[in-house]
């Protein structure tokens, strides 16, 4: 009984800690997102104001910021287990 347990409590712990890392590493994706926005709408931006995004700032950094979330989103941290190879066909 002691043993499921301890090992259902290192299982959540590391439920944890692997879900925090993607959050953080979403979070970053999601900043350097609006910094490209704004960098984008500085350098790039439309000056006529016919542009719906690149002519204001705020639509920039927001879209700039759902697309670095995106991006980073795309790759999740796996944790690895200990004793699995890399290999997919095992140890041939």
């Amino acid at each position: 009984m002691f043993i499921g347990f301890t090992s259902g409590i290192k299982m959540e712990k590391s439920i944890s800690r692997h879900f925090t890392k993607n959050v953080i590493k979403n979070i970053i994706g999601l900043l350097i997102g609006a910094i490209g926005g704004y960098l984008y709408y500085h350098y790039v931006g439309c000056t006529s104001g016919g542009c719906a995004i690149t002519s204001n700032p705020y639509l920039s950094i927001l879209w700039g910021a759902v697309l670095g979330y995106l991006l980073f989103d795309m790759f999740k941290i796996k944790d690895k287990a200990i004793g699995q190879s890399d290999s997919p066909g095992g140890d041939a």
